[in-house]
C-alpha cells in the first residue's frame, strides 16, 4: 500500500476523490485534499501521468511526480474499454468527489463525464479543470500554464518595463486553478451537506490568471490606464520592492506615510521626506527608479544582514531575497514544518513542501509518498466488490495495464 493513511485524521476524513488529472493543476488539487484526509484515488490510464517520465528518479519513480501526487492511492484504469469505464463508474458511486483536468468533453466521450456519474451517484460533486472552461469559444483548446499567463495579462505586467514578455517563476495559472477548485469542492461538499445536492464545478487557467490580478484589474477599471510591468516594485505603494546591498538583495515594505518616515530616517537620508518627487505614494510609485536609485547609494555601502538588523530594529517589514538552498535551510521554514520526508519502500527519504496551512484539531499533513503506478487497483477495485477472479480477468485484458 502507499500509505495514504497518515497521522490523525484530518478534516476531511471520510471523503473519497477519484483524481482523473495529469500534470500540475489538477493533481495538486488532488494532493490538498490527500493533505486534509481525504481518501484520494489516482486513477491513471495505463500509460500513466506523463509526470512519471520526468527523468528526476527517487527509487525508480519520479520526484515530480511525488511533488504534486503524495498521499494518494493509485489505480490504472484504461476507460477506452468498456469494463474499465464500468469500473470507473462503480468506483463513482461510492465517491463524493470526481476531480478531472482533460480537455473539456473527453471524459464524456469515455462515458464517464458529470451526466453519466450523476447517473449513478446523484449527488456527487463533480469538478473539471481546464485551460479556458468548459464553455466559450476557446473551451476546446488544450491549455497551458504558460498560454494563461500570457492571455492572463500576467506576463504583460512581469519583469522590467521595455523588456520582452516574462512569465512568473512558478506555474502560477497551474496552482491557482488547483488552488480555486479545491476551494469551490470544500464548498461544494459544505453545500451538500445542509441540501443532499451535489453539483458542477467548472475553473480553467485562464480565469485563475485574471483572478490573480487584483491590482492591476484594479489600476485598469479605474482609468489609470494599461498596467505595465514594474519589477519588483508595487504600483500602489512604496517603497515596496527589492533593494541593492553590499552582497545581494533584500526586499523592504515601507508603504505608508509612517514608515516611510521612519525608513528614510533608518538609512540616514531625512531629505527624501522633503522632497517633492516623494511626498506622498503616488509620487514615490511614479518616480520609483530614482527613488531606488538614491537608496542604494546607501544600501550597497552596509551587507544584507547589517540592513535587515538596521531595518527589524526600526520595525520596518523586510526580508532577504533567497535562493532555494537558502529557503530550505532558514530556521523559521524549517520551524514552521515546511520541509518534510516522505520514505519510499526502500527505504530512500525524499523531502517534500509541507503543508502551508496550519489548523489546531485537524491539522493537514504529508501523509505519504505518491502511489506506484497501480499500486493499489487490486484493494481500491476489492472495496468495490470486484472479486480476485474478476480482477484477474481484467489484467489479463489490459483493463488495468500491465503491472
Amino acid at each position: 500500500m502507499s500509505g495514504f493513511k497518515g497521522p490523525g485524521p484530518g478534516p476531511l476524513a471520510g471523503v473519497r476523490v477519484l483524481d482523473v488529472t495529469q500534470v500540475m493543476a489538477g493533481p495538486f488539487c488532488g494532493m490538498l485534499l490527500a493533505d486534509m484526509g481525504a481518501d484520494v484515488i489516482k486513477v491513471e490510464p495505463p500509460r500513466g501521468d506523463q509526470v512519471r517520465e520526468q527523468p528526476d528518479k527517487i527509487e525508480g519513480e519520479s520526484y515530480s511526480f511525488l511533488a504534486v501526487n503524495r498521499g494518494k492511492r493509485g489505480i490504472v484504469l484504461d476507460m477506452k474499454q468498456a469494463a474499465g469505464r464500468d469500473a470507473f463508474l462503480r468506483l463513482a458511486a461510492g465517491a463524493d468527489v470526481v476531480l478531472e483536468n482533460n480537455r473539456p468533453g473527453v471524459m464524456s466521450h469515455l462515458g464517464v463525464g458529470y451526466e453519466q456519474v450523476r447517473a449513478v451517484k446523484p449527488d456527487i460533486i463533480y469538478a473539471s479543470i481546464s485551460g479556458f472552461g468548459q464553455t466559450g469559444p476557446y473551451a476546446p483548446r488544450g491549455g497551458y500554464d504558460l498560454i494563461a499567463q500570457g492571455m492572463s495579462g500576467l506576463m504583460s505586467i512581469t519583469g522590467e518595463e521595455g523588456q520582452a514578455p516574462v512569465k512568473c517563476g512558478p506555474p502560477v495559472t497551474d496552482l491557482g486553478a488547483g488552488l480555486f477548485c479545491c476551494t469551490a469542492i470544500l464548498g461544494a461538499l459544505i453545500h451538500r451537506g445542509r441540501t443532499g445536492e451535489g453539483q458542477r464545478i467548472d475553473t480553467s487557467l485562464l480565469e485563475a490568471g485574471i483572478a490573480l490580478s487584483v491590482w492591476e484589474s484594479v489600476e485598469y477599471f479605474s482609468g489609470r490606464g494599461v498596467p505595465k510591468p514594474m519589477g519588483s516594485a508595487h504600483r500602489m505603494n512604496g517603497p515596496y520592492q527589492a533593494i541593492r546591498c553590499a552582497d545581494g538583495y533584500i526586499t523592504i515594505g515601507a508603504n505608508n506615510q509612517r514608515l516611510w518616515t521612519t525608513f528614510a530616517n533608518t538609512i540616514g537620508r531625512p531629505e527624501l521626506l522633503t522632497m517633492e518627487a516623494f511626498k506622498d505614494q503616488r509620487g514615490r510609485v511614479e518616480n520609483r527608479r530614482q527613488l531606488a536609485s538614491l537608496i542604494e547609494e546607501v544600501t550597497t555601502g552596509g551587507t544584507r544582514a547589517e540592513w535587515l538588523e538596521r531595518f527589524t530594529a526600526a520595525g520596518i517589514p523586510c526580508g532577504p531575497v533567497y535562493d532555494y538552498a537558502e529557503v530550505f535551510s532558514d530556521p523559521h521554514v524549517l520551524a514552521r514544518d515546511m520541509v518534510q520526508e516522505v520514505v519510499y519502500p526502500g527505504g530512500t527519504h525524499a523531502r517534500v513542501v509541507g503543508p502551508p496551512v496550519k489548523m489546531s484539531r485537524t491539522p493537514p499533513a504529508v501523509r505519504g509518498r505518491a502511489p506506484r503506478m497501480g499500486e493499489d487497483t487490486a484493494a481500491v477495485l476489492a472495496e468495490a466488490g470486484y472479486g480476485e477472479a474478476e480482477i484477474a480477468a481484467m489484467r489479463e485484458a489490459g483493463v488495468l495495464g500491465s503491472g
